[in-house]
């Protein structure tokens, strides 16, 4: 094993992956649900919730409404997954509603979709780790002071496992995604088996009468809409299968579809039995726990989640199945923004290959995913966290809202997409007008839940996005003006001409050491036209040791000793270069610098700050060529080892066993003598 592969970065995230493995990082159907259907699987948990906690607002009659409710929100939940069905077959590239958008209805609005599903992702993995800390404090009311350092310890953890890769990533969400499923399939279908019988599960709050609110009927209405609304944080993650269809296996566009299919199934199945179970138990979840009349220390005790109290209903409250729900849950809940952390480093690959987001975001990491979005998704999540105190409810308000943002454009983009297919002439003209009214129900169902969503919500705290959203496109709309007009820039045309002439090379000198000798060295083997060494004097003493030392070694390379009165290098040696470009016309200087590779990050304050100010300096004098020669310390063994054996005429740090000046070189004035001081005298000598 190698020094590096025992490094903690190795340790983290593993060995790296050569790219021709990236095929075998893709995903069969089993492991692409519990990565990309992770967060609506395990929206259901905390969905129900928020419709029945928005309902009760109005009294323990507006729960007849619940039914209701949680039926439009099944209705739309079915239409959205079919009309992503058609989406992933006719777009499997990846681009998602981002993609279908910009294609078909432009530039602004796939970057209205772009901004939004940003905004989204982020929400996802915020709401998503509250919410699983929220049902651990369920378990443990202890830990409530920590929620959150949990929260944040959480986001950590989830980085670090994707970091890994995609694949390895899967293996460890698989278990507990297929557990939350069978663990609440199974308490549903006992629940409804006892009630069938006779015995129906009692909720701990069952006997809590609650505080009601007096509301008009205009109030009504908006309270049954914001219950609506709520209850459609079932719908977010759908988008992530359509945007996540090069992760696939072959057939890609199959299996995407059958995984879709299967994720809207089963997430139907639970949030109706969850909603069902809670009605039959007679769970009363407010908003405050003070609202809810009987339940003591409201302050102090928060109440437990919805899942908690109709699991401790149906097995009891210390009982295993109750834990093992508690467990399955809080887990999955806090893997549904593992959902986040695969769509956002996708579509920010997407935008920064259309130059909408900075090109690193396109850079694949040692395990073939794209690092860099994920290591920005989860700091700006951990900040959200921290700004709102891992509170679901604060959190909930400010979700959804881009999800249906980009829902509403991307089914109006695949209308679009369609009709424009039928004015071309195409054949399957049957399929393409079903796929057509599939689309449009959607885009009309998703553009009224939009609607109301931002209504009920607006004021609660939703017009938070409404502000970071137009940040976002003017920020993107930026970036890519930006990189437009420096491709324009640096483009090859016919009338540009390079035509250097001549070659000098400057060693920038500052005491005698092996790192200098080295880079002249390295600068003899080069074989420029001309040659000097160039010290920048800011102390007599230190310039004078070093003259003494130049003649000492016997190097046949002039030593040239700029003036500095005020102690900067980097200005007078920028100064001296241009004058001499001006004497000797338009040659390539080349400055070679010597620079410490060492091993350990505190060694990075202590090294190289000097030489890395200069370098700034002189990047911004034209014809100038910045030669870096590396010196490897010790410490540099940690990270990047060393050869057991150097090679012949090597020392052991690999470097030339070989005088420092085998030839003598043509010196930067044929008629300068081995050392030539361009300063003034000093005090002292003007005495002389």
């Amino acid at each position: 094993m190698t020094d590096e592969a025992r490094s903690p970065k190795r340790w983290l995230i593993g060995d790296p992956l050569p790219s021709e493995k990236l095929e075998g990082q893709l995903l069969p159907k089993h492991l692409a649900l519990p990565i990309f259907a992770s967060d609506p699987l395990s929206s259901v948990a905390y969905a129900p919730q928020e419709l029945l906690m928005i309902l009760l607002i109005g009294g323990l009659a507006f729960l007849s409404f619940a039914p209701w409710v949680a039926m439009a929100v099944v209705i739309l939940m079915i239409v959205v997954v079919l009309s992503y069905r058609q989406l992933v077959r006719a777009y499997p590239s990846g681009g998602g509603d981002y993609e279908v958008a910009s294609k078909n209805l432009g530039e602004k609005a796939g970057l209205v979709v772009a901004s939004a599903l940003l905004v989204d992702y982020v929400m996802t993995v915020a709401v998503s780790v509250a919410s699983g800390v929220d049902n651990i404090i369920s378990a443990i009311p202890a830990l409530n002071p920590f929620r959150v350092e949990i929260a944040v310890g959480f986001i950590i953890l989830l980085a670090a496992v994707n970091l890994r890769g995609v694949r390895e990533s899967s293996k460890a969400f698989a278990v507990p995604t297929y557990l939350f499923i069978g663990s609440i399939g199974v308490m549903i279908v006992v629940g409804l088996i006892r009630t069938i019988s006779g015995d129906a599960p009692i909720a701990e709050s069952a006997g809590f009468e609650v505080q009601a609110e007096s509301l008009t009927q205009a109030a009504i209405i908006l309270l049954l809409l914001r219950s609506f609304a709520s209850g459609c944080a079932a719908l977010t993650g759908v988008e992530a299968i359509a945007n996540g269809v090069p992760a696939f296996r072959k057939p890609k566009v199959q299996n995407a579809q059958k995984t879709l299919v299967a994720m809207g199934l089963i997430a139907i199945t639970l949030f109706s039995g969850l909603v069902i179970l809670a009605l039959v138990s007679g769970v009363h979840y407010a908003e405050d726990a003070c609202h809810l009349i009987g339940f003591d220390n409201c302050e102090t005790v928060p109440q437990r989640s919805l899942i908690a109290q109709i699991a401790s209903a149906t097995f009891g409250n210390n009982s295993i199945p109750f834990f093992i729900i508690q467990t399955a849950t809080a887990t999955v809940l806090l893997l549904a923004a593992n959902t986040a952390f695969n769509g956002f480093p996708l579509l920010g690959s997407i935008l920064a290959a259309d130059h909408y987001a900075p090109k690193s975001l396109s850079t694949r990491g040692d395990r073939l995913i794209f690092s860099n979005g994920v290591i920005a998704l989860a700091i700006v999540a951990g900040v959200i966290l921290v700004i709102f105190g891992a509170d679901v409810t604060s959190l909930i308000q400010l979700y959804i809202i881009g999800v249906f943002v980009s829902f509403t454009l991307g089914q109006t983009g695949m209308v679009r997409h369609w009709i424009r297919l039928l004015k071309e002439g195409a054949t399957n003209r049957g399929q393409i007008i079903r796929s057509l009214a599939t689309n449009a129900v959607g885009a009309t169902m998703t553009a009224s839940v939009l609607i109301v969503v931002t209504i009920t919500k607006f004021t609660h705290g939703a017009w938070v996005v409404f502000v970071i959203m137009p940040i976002l496109f003017m920020l993107m709309l930026g970036v890519n003006r930006y990189y437009r007009d420096v491709d324009k820039e640096i483009e090859a045309d016919p009338t540009t001409r390079f035509g250097a002439k001549g070659d000098h090379a400057i060693v920038l000198v500052g005491r005698m050491q092996k790192p200098v000798l080295k880079a002249l060295d390295y600068a003899i083997a080069a074989r420029h036209g001309s040659i000097e060494a160039v010290h920048v004097s800011i102390d007599d003493a230190a310039t004078e040791q070093l003259e003494k030392d130049w003649v000492e070694q016997n190097i046949k390379v002039p030593l040239n000793v700029l003036e500095s009165p005020y102690r900067d290098i980097s200005a007078p040696l920028a100064k001296y270069i241009k004058s001499r470009r001006q004497t000797h016309g338009s040659e390539v200087v080349t400055v070679y610098t010597p620079q410490y590779i060492v091993g350990h990050w505190w060694e990075n304050i202590l090294h190289n700050h000097k030489a890395r100010r200069i370098r700034q300096k002189l990047s911004l004098v034209h014809g100038v060529v910045i030669a870096l020669v590396p010196w490897l310390l010790d410490s540099s063994t940690l990270i990047y080892g060393r050869r057991s054996r150097p090679l012949p005429g090597e020392d052991r740090r690999g470097e030339p066993r070989r005088p420092v000046v085998r030839k003598p070189m043509p010196p930067a004035d044929p008629s300068a003598a081995v050392k030539t001081v361009v300063r003034p005298k000093t005090q002292a000598e003007k005495k002389k």
